[in-house]
């Protein structure tokens, strides 16, 4: 417990002192990372703790953006004084609001229904929104300014930054003060047996409408903060994209561990923004990594490495060979994958082709179409990478004296 509050204080102290080391683009970045990584923490509140998953929680996220937008406007017309660090609080409460008023009729089904209900419930609002120009702000949306306070003016992104920074500090400890609490309890005991802890008489459908509520609520703060940082937001946030991306961002870290979507959402958010100049094909790599955590590490990623850890404090170490072999393996499938890609994706795009990537040309001497060598080499590269991951796997398994951890999946 004391190395995990350790490790969380070097975070915190990394966030605070890291923008003042990078440039004002990153620190934009870096801002957009922390609103996605406090939208998957709200989304995982519901989804994991819960086991409630829900295919709309754009709709909240959205309409947190669009009510601090309106905040703003009010603000920037001088018609109601609100404090630009406040401005917030308006797609917090909004956020909760709508939620709780969604999740009342979501929460009276379960499953794929509940799931359902939610996706609906988004797309009537994807589909109004470009519509009602008064309030959505038609197909253009809302645009405002962020007005100064005190001294700050909050025209730079370092000033921007520490803005969202802090609220997005807050509303990450209030996740943690709910999933240590007792509701907290409530919430994953209906997950793990809804009928049994309605049998002792809680009421299981207050429970979940609470939790729907909290949730819808966090995600319109990280919506709100949103269109604080980048000052205008349109009826695109509703739409299915988003919510299908957050759910992603939960599944690959891993549902049943608090920080998992949380640190998932980040690195998922900036990766994009730092390969943006070497690759157009960073969405197929994202859904190829949730095909591959979903088909080999059900439990998300952060099940394999407390499974790692689990091993190492019961003593049942793997052969260090055998470690090698494996990532090794992984390695060589992965750029397999990633030169088939970039092959297709390059050799696609008008007024490109092949002859650019100094690679390729580094490994066909002699006169071969350059997405034959592609091809190719991503052949090889998967196949032996694939023969020494099956070969690892054989080792593994005939070591029958090293049992898997229960309950995780290996």
């Amino acid at each position: 417990m004391r190395r995990a509050s350790v490790l969380c204080l070097l975070i915190v102290a990394g966030l605070g002192l890291a923008p003042l080391l990078i440039s004002p683009t990153l620190q934009s970045v870096l801002a957009k990372m922390l609103i996605a990584a406090l939208f998957a923490g709200a989304f995982n509140l519901l989804a994991g703790q819960a086991g409630l998953l829900s295919f709309g929680h754009a709709a909240y996220f959205g309409i947190g953006a669009i009510a601090t937008l309106q905040a703003m406007s009010l603000a920037e017309a001088h018609i109601a004084n609100i404090p630009t660090p406040l401005l917030p609080i308006a797609g917090l409460v909004c956020g909760l609001l709508v939620a709780t008023v969604a999740g009342t009729f979501a929460t009276k089904r379960s499953g794929a229904y509940f799931a359902l209900v939610t996706l609906a419930i988004a797309e009537l609002i994807h589909v109004i929104a470009p519509l009602w120009e008064s309030l959505f702000g038609g197909e253009a949306g809302l645009t405002a300014m962020r007005m100064p306070w005190q001294s700050i003016r909050f025209a730079t992104p370092l000033e921007v930054y520490y803005l969202v920074g802090i609220w997005c500090f807050l509303g990450v400890v209030f996740l943690w003060f709910i999933y240590c609490s007792t509701f907290g309890s409530l919430v994953r005991a209906v997950r793990s047996n809804e009928q049994r802890l309605a049998f002792v008489g809680v009421n299981t459908q207050y429970i979940k409408v609470v939790a729907f509520g909290i949730s819808g609520g966090i995600s319109g703060l990280a919506g709100g903060l949103l269109a604080v940082a980048s000052e205008t937001a349109n009826y695109t946030l509703f739409s299915p994209a988003i919510s299908i991306q957050v759910a992603f961002f939960a599944f690959i870290g891993g549902t049943t561990f608090f920080f998992a979507p949380i640190m998932i959402a980040a690195i998922l958010t900036g990766v994009p923004f730092l390969i943006s100049d070497y690759t157009r094909a960073w969405p197929l790599y994202q859904g190829l990594l949730f095909m591959s955590v979903m088909l080999y590490a059900p439990n998300g990623l952060f099940s394999v490495l407390d499974n790692l850890r689990y091993n190492i404090r019961a003593k049942r170490r793997m052969p260090i060979p055998t470690i090698i072999i494996t990532t090794v393996g992984v390695l060589l499938v992965t750029a397999g994958v990633v030169v088939a890609v970039e092959t297709v994706s390059r050799g696609h795009i008008p007024g490109q082709t092949l002859h650019r990537s100094t690679a390729i040309q580094a490994i066909s001497p002699i006169r071969i179409p350059e997405q034959m060598t592609g091809f190719l080499v991503a052949t090889i590269l998967s196949a032996a990478g694939m023969f020494l991951s099956m070969w690892s796997s054989k080792m593994m398994t005939a070591r029958v004296d090293v049992p898997s951890r229960p309950g995780v999946a290996r």
